[in-house]
């Protein structure tokens, strides 16, 4: 049975700092690209970070590259998120993504997804 099961949301001030982490479990982890999403109240879920299999090949939106970074243990079944000089609009639940059929160029829909964490609150005050 696949797990992937984040933590290490929070609330925190704008040009603050959060690590996010997911633990993966029930598939190979080493064979699949990871992502991070986020969605906000209202909003549609959004690509946040996404990472190959090797974690050689990473991509970012616009709104989070420079500030957030993406990496993986694959020795670990781990995935984590490293977000520096928050802002308030990177308020969200932010979730952990598997992609069981791709390996590196991995997609930046969640519906490419297979399977996805319950989530973690991040809230940035201003």
């Amino acid at each position: 049975q696949v797990h992937l099961v984040e933590s290490g949301g929070g609330s925190v001030q704008a040009g603050g700092s959060l690590r996010l982490s997911c633990a993966a479990s029930g598939f190979t982890y080493s064979s699949s690209c990871m992502a991070w999403f986020r969605q906000a109240p209202g909003k549609e879920r959004e690509r946040v970070a996404t990472i190959s299999t090797d974690g050689r090949r990473t991509n970012y939106p616009d709104s989070v590259y420079g500030r957030f970074t993406v990496s993986r243990d694959n020795a670990k079944n781990t995935l984590a998120l490293e977000m520096n000089n928050l802002k308030p609009e990177d308020t969200a639940m932010y979730y952990c993504a598997a992609d069981l059929r791709r390996t590196w160029f991995c997609e930046e829909v969640p519906n490419a997804y297979d399977y996805w964490g319950q989530g973690t609150q991040v809230t940035v005050s201003s």
